[in-house]
């Protein structure tokens, strides 16, 4: 059967340097293993379907898979899936807010001068890693423990784990090693640091993780963990907002999110999103 599909570039201004999100549009009748057979033949970080909502709040509803992994929530495929819905002919029930179904629950997402903002969902575990787990962290990113200013857990869904280093030189440095790792199950890892005031971006932020093979992935752009590492760092009083964080530089691209706070304290994570492939698969 013959399906609309879009491949969706998110978070940078400039197409093809932010990070693509294959989104197959008519997603209705097909099985979790077709769903994650055609997510790993993409092998992209992340592969949507879009679907029927089965609650009267949402607009549409989407199943995230991350190759054969599925995800409850992930950030920059809300955003690319989202623009698909819209530009496949989705009228949300609110001109003023999207509202997605996900594995996570419900997800507002709104349009703003700077594209399409997702509100940042309740974190599923937080608060500060033991010491024997920063010790090991350490090792993977092959520097001293003492080279962490600070690591918590942020996870929404992935299983973020969170390292601060002291700026955003140290992090662009780090050569991460998934051979050391030592603990149990998949890793998923960010690392940031700030820039000097006055920079064009706040911070640096990188992601790695461990793929369905065990191996190490590198993400262009992270919207999860743009969002889980905005509350931590917003809450903590290391950053203010708005700012626009930089990702994806070791792999040359441009990767701008941009971090809003409501005054209800709601934060939303946010930027670009382009079409860059349309057309029909086979599914």
């Amino acid at each position: 059967m013959r399906r609309r599909f879009q491949q969706v570039d998110v978070f940078s201004p400039v197409p093809f340097l932010g990070n693509p999100v294959a989104v197959v549009v008519d997603g209705e009748g097909l099985t979790t293993e077709e769903m994650a057979r055609f997510s790993s033949w993409t092998n992209l970080s992340e592969t949507t379907f879009l679907l029927p909502p089965t609650t009267p709040e949402a607009d549409y509803r989407v199943r995230i898979f991350a190759l054969a992994r599925e995800l409850p929530f992930a950030g920059h495929p809300t955003l690319g899936s989202c623009h698909a819905w819209l530009a496949a002919g989705g009228v949300p029930r609110d001109a003023g807010r999207i509202v997605q179904e996900c594995g996570a629950g419900r997800v507002p997402i709104r349009r703003t001068e700077h594209g399409l903002a997702f509100a940042a969902p309740l974190l599923l575990r937080t608060g500060p890693v033991d010491e024997a787990l920063v010790r090991t962290l350490a090792d993977v990113l092959g520097i001293a423990r003492g080279e962490i200013v600070d690591a918590r857990w942020a996870d929404n869904g992935p299983g973020w784990v969170a390292v601060l280093l002291k700026d955003a030189d140290a992090v662009l440095a780090v050569e991460p090693d998934f051979g050391r790792w030592t603990g149990a199950g998949p890793l998923d890892l960010g690392i940031a640091g700030p820039y000097p005031p006055g920079s064009e971006c706040a911070w640096e932020v990188r992601a790695v993780f461990s793929d369905d093979q065990g191996a190490m992935r590198e993400d262009p752009v992270t919207g999860s963990l743009n969002a889980s590492l905005a509350q931590w760092l917003l809450e903590s009083g290391r950053a203010t907002a708005p700012y626009v964080a930089s990702q994806g530089t070791r792999l040359d691209r441009r990767g701008r999110p941009r971090i809003d706070r409501d005054a209800d304290g709601t934060v939303w994570v946010g930027g670009p999103t382009h079409t860059c492939i349309q057309g029909e698969v086979e599914l």
